[in-house]
């Protein structure tokens, strides 16, 4: 398998219309938003293909090993320790309001909650009785609890099928509303959706469409559905987070940083081959966390994160 198979595949790039007013500094000049002259810092290097970084409310980092089927989690305090074996193969990873650990867990193309004792649940295994692609990137909209997730085909080598199931009828974008058993298509135009990340007022939501190498920008209704669907910057991305002053980050050569314009406001230059994936955690929420192959990197910030 190569290694951009297990979760996105290619480098992506992306300009957008902003819809809200920005802060005077983006008129200005960019702001600084790495902390000094701060360095991303190798934490680890003993994984496979490290993914899906999420955060819990005390600052923990939980992310996955996909290849070899763990997630592990780094507390605040340093220490690296896993957390759950045999993890479902899980991708993307993002955590609810109770707690739960909510992962994109494509050994069998399933969404999982997993409690903070390990239990697993199964919260979707199929849209309208066939087998979904094969869940990669979720975010929880903090208003309404209903998760958002990508699902993209990528061939796995564990899995018995060698293609898609053809009643899916593509690579979309869902929505599965809290307390309901079937998800609802909310863009069935993109190619290859993978990245996925949401404003914390849960009206705005960015997807990335990796193979067309695009990030879009939607609104949010009451209903859960998504409408005015615009170009935000000509990049796509495997991971993506945002932070307090609604910067975005993508990932792929290192990570990328636009403002909610659209402009380009830093790049981060990462020692391996593939960042996949970012988030921000530390008691602060102050420390960018980076899974970049078989690595793990950190790097202090002057921004927030919201997540």
């Amino acid at each position: 398998m190569s290694l951009f198979s297990f979760r996105s595949g290619l480098l992506l790039a992306l300009p957008l219309a902003a819809t809200f007013a920005l802060p005077a500094a983006y008129s200005q000049q960019a702001p600084t938003i790495i902390a000094g002259k701060a360095q991303p810092k190798l934490v680890s290097k003993q994984f496979k293909f490290t993914e899906g970084p999420a955060v819990d409310k005390a600052g923990n980092v939980f992310f996955t090993d996909q290849p070899n089927n763990r997630i592990w989690k780094y507390g605040t305090d340093g220490k690296l320790t896993v957390f759950l074996e045999k993890a479902g193969r899980s991708n993307g990873l993002y955590f609810d309001k109770k707690g739960s650990l909510l992962a994109c867990a494509d050994e069998n193309n399933q969404l999982w909650s997993i409690g903070p004792d390990g239990k697993k649940t199964v919260l979707l295994d199929n849209v309208q009785g066939h087998r979904l692609n094969g869940p990669n990137d979720l975010w929880v909209n903090p208003k309404t609890e209903g998760i958002y997730f990508t699902d993209p085909y990528y061939q796995r080598e564990y899995w018995t099928r060698t293609t898609p199931d053809p009643a899916i009828g593509g690579q979309k974008v869902y929505f599965l509303a809290k307390g309901q058993k079937e998800p609802v298509a909310v863009d069935s135009q993109l190619q290859q959706p993978n990245g996925i990340i949401g404003t914390p007022d849960g009206r705005q939501l960015y997807v990335a469409d990796i193979q067309a190498n695009k990030t879009y920008r939607y609104q949010i209704g009451a209903d859960g559905k998504l409408t005015d669907r615009q170009l935000f910057v000509e990049q796509g991305s495997d991971g993506m987070t945002i932070d307090s002053q609604g910067n975005v980050y993508l990932t792929g050569k290192g990570v990328t940083v636009y403002n909610p314009a659209g402009k380009q406001i830093e790049h981060i230059d990462i020692q391996a081959e593939w960042t996949a994936n970012v988030c921000f955690g530390g008691k602060d929420r102050k420390t960018l966390f980076i899974t970049a192959s078989e690595a793990i990197f950190t790097l202090p910030m002057q921004v927030k994160g919201v997540q």
